[in-house]
């Protein structure tokens, strides 16, 4: 394992979590994390797959152990800078893309603007539509308290009704991926600033969230696939239905009992994740 500490453009630190098995000749995944996530998030990514290929996961900057920069680089241009100021430092030419959320849409405009670097691209729980019905309520919690007095409390922070069939052991492990621990205490893991130049509730009640329909055909190129969580209210079903529409080899799977997002550690998920990369590294092997 190694961690690298890498100089974006201006000259905010961006952490990489890089892994990798001694020798592969197969294609590397890159994970970029959810709005308020963190590396962390990608354990089951890392578990599966470190063994077999080199895998990366970044800290989006303001989040975990990135730098905290002006609130007004907290965008997907400059986001997506930084994610090609790491793949450069760490000589990396091209890799498949997992983006859960907010990394997803960061893989959704990287393949528009640098689709040489894309082996491929797994969208989770995201897509070029985004239900404001899920989006408010993301908001509504990234205004939430900061800080908790015990781990029990962090659960009940994130714990919501779209999942089912998750133990409390289960929930205790995915609050420690998202929340970090300072003076035996839990707190939020990313700049309070972070949505300072994001979306108001006003703005999407007023209808001005964009779409990246736009540049949905330029994923035509790669490999594509998409997670859903059969109970999520930011990715809806009709989307993923216009996504096939226009990507007629969409890989699409449903994660049930789950809502925004999947953990990535679900059967269907790991099944989805696989299938996924067997048609990337096909893909590669043909470009060679």
């Amino acid at each position: 394992m190694s961690e690298h500490f890498i100089k974006a453009r201006d000259g905010t630190q961006i952490f990489a979590d890089d892994r990798r098995p001694q020798t592969s000749g197969l294609t590397p995944i890159l994970c970029l994390p959810g709005l308020t996530r963190n590396s962390k998030d990608f354990a089951p990514v890392f578990d599966v797959y470190a063994q077999q290929r080199r895998v990366i996961a970044i800290d989006l900057r303001g989040r975990g152990r990135s730098g905290y920069a002006d609130p007004k680089t907290y965008a997907v241009a400059h986001e997506l800078d930084d994610v090609i100021v790491v793949l450069d430092a760490l000589a990396i030419e091209r890799a498949a893309l997992i983006g859960t959320s907010r990394g997803g849409l960061i893989g959704q405009v990287m393949a528009s603007t640098h689709p040489n670097r894309l082996a491929g691209l797994l969208l989770n729980d995201i897509g070029p539509e985004i239900n404001p019905v899920g989006l408010k309520r993301i908001l509504n919690y990234v205004s939430a308290p900061s800080n908790f007095k015990n781990w029990d409390e962090a659960v009940l922070a994130i714990k919501s009704p779209g999942f089912s069939n998750v133990s409390d052991q289960h929930w205790l492990t995915i609050a420690k991926r998202v929340f970090r621990e300072q003076n035996n205490h839990p707190y939020t893991d990313y700049d309070p600033l972070l949505t300072k130049f994001a979306l108001t509730i006003a703005d999407i009640e007023a209808g001005k969230l964009q779409s990246l329909w736009g540049i949905t055909p330029a994923l035509a190129n790669m490999p594509v696939a998409v997670l859903r969580g059969e109970n999520s209210d930011l990715l809806s079903s009709e989307t993923v239905v216009k996504m096939q529409d226009i990507l007629p080899e969409l890989m699409a799977t449903t994660v049930p009992n789950r809502a925004h997002v999947p953990f990535l550690d679900e059967p269907e998920s790991l099944l989805a994740i696989q299938q996924w990369l067997t048609v990337v590294d096909q893909k590669e092997k043909g470009r060679h």
